[in-house]
């Protein structure tokens, strides 16, 4: 009994001298500000009285201003606990920065949590963009007419071909692989009515997002959806075009997210076997390598690695080229020649190289600062070499920079279009040999692992810690395809997760340095904490395989009996769909736009020290990325004034 009073007068104790020590500071907060800064009441409730004191609570007023003004001298010094009580909030007579929350309990942090469904409706009331590819909302009383009907979550099997596409992620104003499959829900009455205005009412969820013209043979997204209807997969089909196709609709479980239950994925790039021919003697790139090579001892190595191509240009301009060559009449076979290697506006594929050294500025490191000691932006950089009219000291002129007559214009271009046709017969006609397909897989083996590839994506540091990933195989096939006379390599990638751009970068660094003789070291010292910059290979030749939910068929899907995830069967219907959707219109964009040839040849004649880490010289070739445009201008005008003298 003595104990339990005891408990009590300590307690009253604590009470009565926290009560008093907040009554204590008020008095000295009114003393201080006076007491024409009390306009609201607030109540004390004192330990030792069961009464309520009413104390007006002060109202936070702005600092007091230095500037001259009225009463500006009589303003007193204010003091380190004066500014911590202008910061005061009158909520449970709490002193100290309004900033800071408290810790609070679990209930009480669900009572503060946004209303959803308030939320919701305020994004109703949003104004609509006016071209928006989601379906109408429906008229109000369409949706009180239509049948309720329950939502199950489900995964939903997808494949498609991303040609056309703005990429796989839903937009509003953009044509999107989501937004047509979106609306074939709608249409086909897997989604609701009165949910058909607003994706993320049905909690749509993607496992892997593919950029703007990538592929996928599989992929999933998980949400809500009316599957009652047993034909519901070929109703939704009914609505689709022929380039996306749903395979199938599995049950899950109510916490699914595909994105979130994915162990890894595959994906598969193709690209044509030419892309690992070494760069033409003529340009930029080629010039570099050999005289690196000769400045840094390493002539014999970088001869041993272009070994089995060595042979491949010369042979080409003896069978092929010499004899259109020495068809031309005089007049115009000079220009012909400075022109067939110079990207200008005149010649046949001008658009298309105008796109593609747009893709080169936007590669050649924009992506990442520039190297350690480079004294400007690779962006500056880029932009002045690409956009530059006058021609540099080591770059032949081209049409444009000449005065030519009509006629003999037009003669010189029928000219460049044989000469082309002709190369690119030579490339197309090129069959990789085992030692070259040799190289390309042990280039592949430098990814698998757990690495740091802050160089493969965008604005990533070293020390990010999420710039690391696990590759866990990375195989080059060796029985290359031939489709219309092109030969290709099917790379395949395995790895628990991907960033932006990172496996097109990857394919880009290994194609490189294959085809540029490099020591495939400098694969492994990319990954290390210095800046290269590395060009992502076009998004035509990526595929996504299939995501993989190991862990969820061997755990979630047997212990609440749901069906498991497995793209294997719809193996068949897939295949088709991958020969006939994705690989022929692979094969025939590139046939059509010469793509993968017109990227490695902005790549070879881009006139900045930016990819010079693939010479013999490394990393150090880049230092002083950004002075090429300066240097010229320097050389011009000592040029200039060397020729005033003479005169």
């Amino acid at each position: 009994m003595n104990l339990k009073v005891e408990e009590k007068k300590m307690a009253e104790k604590y009470v009565k001298r926290e009560t008093l020590t907040k009554a204590e500071k008020w008095r000295s907060l009114e003393g201080r500000l006076g007491t024409g800064h009390f306009q609201h009441d607030t109540i004390i409730i004192m330990a030792d009285s069961s009464e309520t004191k009413p104390v007006t609570a002060p109202i936070v007023d702005d600092a007091p201003s230095n500037d001259a003004g009225e009463g500006s001298s009589d303003t007193k010094q204010e003091s380190h606990s004066d500014r911590k009580r202008k910061r005061f909030q009158d909520d449970g007579l709490k002193f100290g920065r309004g900033g800071k929350k408290r810790d609070m309990g679990r209930n009480a942090w669900s009572r503060e949590q946004p209303d959803r469904r308030s939320r919701n409706d305020e994004e109703k009331k949003k104004p609509r963009p006016e071209n928006s590819v989601l379906p109408a909302p429906f008229a109000q009383d369409e949706i009180a007419a239509e049948e309720r009907k329950p939502k199950r979550k489900v995964a939903v099997l997808i494949g498609y071909s991303g040609t056309g596409y703005k990429g796989m992620q839903i937009n509003t104003t953009e044509k999107t692989i989501e937004g047509d499959l979106f609306t074939a829900f709608v249409q086909a009455g897997a989604i609701s009515k009165a949910n058909a205005d607003d994706p993320k009412k049905s909690a749509l969820v993607r496992c892997a997002r593919t950029d703007k013209g990538v592929h996928a043979a599989g992929n999933m997204i998980s949400l809500k959806l009316i599957v009652e209807d047993p034909d519901i997969v070929q109703k939704i089909n009914s609505h689709l075009s022929p380039q996306i196709r749903v395979w199938g609709i599995e049950r899950t479980i109510g916490s699914f997210s595909c994105y979130q239950v994915c162990d890894s994925r595959w994906y598969e790039y193709l690209i044509p076997s030419h892309a690992f021919l070494p760069p033409h003697p003529s340009s930029w790139m080629a010039r570099n390598l050999e005289e690196a090579a000769d400045e840094t001892g390493d002539r014999e190595g970088y001869e041993s690695r272009q070994a089995e191509v060595k042979d491949f240009w010369k042979t080409v301009e003896e069978r092929d080229i010499k004899p259109i060559v020495d068809s031309l009449d005089d007049d115009i076979r000079d220009m012909v020649l400075q022109a067939i290697h110079e990207p200008s506006d005149f010649n046949p594929d001008g658009e298309q190289q105008d796109k593609q050294e747009d893709q080169v500025k936007q590669t050649a490191d924009l992506n990442t600062s520039a190297p350690a000691d480079a004294d400007s932006k690779p962006e500056a950089a880029a932009e002045t070499a690409a956009n530059t009219d006058t021609p540099m000291p080591d770059q032949p002129a081209t049409l444009e920079s000449t005065n030519i007559p009509t006629e003999q214009k037009k003669r010189i271009e029928v000219a460049v279009r044989q000469l082309k046709t002709a190369y690119n017969a030579a490339r197309r006609a090129f069959r990789i040999p085992e030692e070259r397909i040799a190289r390309v897989q042990a280039a592949l083996d430098s990814y698998v692992g757990t690495r740091n590839y802050h160089n493969f994506t965008i604005q990533k540091t070293a020390r990010d810690p999420s710039a690391k990933r696990n590759i866990k195989s990375f195989v080059c096939n060796p029985q290359p395809i031939i489709i219309n006379g092109t030969e290709w390599l099917s790379l395949k990638v395995h790895g628990q997760s991907f960033m932006m751009h990172q496996i097109r970068k990857m394919v880009g660094m290994v194609a490189l340095t294959v085809r540029c003789g490099t020591p495939i070291e400098r694969i492994v010292e990319a990954q290390g904490d210095l800046k290269y910059s590395i060009p992502k290979v076009p998004g035509l030749g990526l595929l996504l395989e299939r995501p993989v939910f190991d862990s969820y068929n061997e755990i979630q899907a047997v212990k609440h009996d749901k069906e498991k995830l497995d793209f294997g069967k719809y193996e068949k219907e897939l295949e088709e769909f991958k020969q006939r959707e994705i690989y022929q219109r692979i094969f025939a964009e590139e046939e059509r736009d010469n793509t993968f040839h017109l990227f490695f040849n902005q790549i070879d004649n881009y006139k900045e020290r930016h990819f010079l880490y693939l010479t013999s010289k490394g990393i150090e070739a880049t230092k002083g990325a950004g002075k090429l445009d300066e240097q010229r201008a320097v050389k011009s005008k000592n040029d200039g004034a060397d020729a005033m003298e003479m005169q």
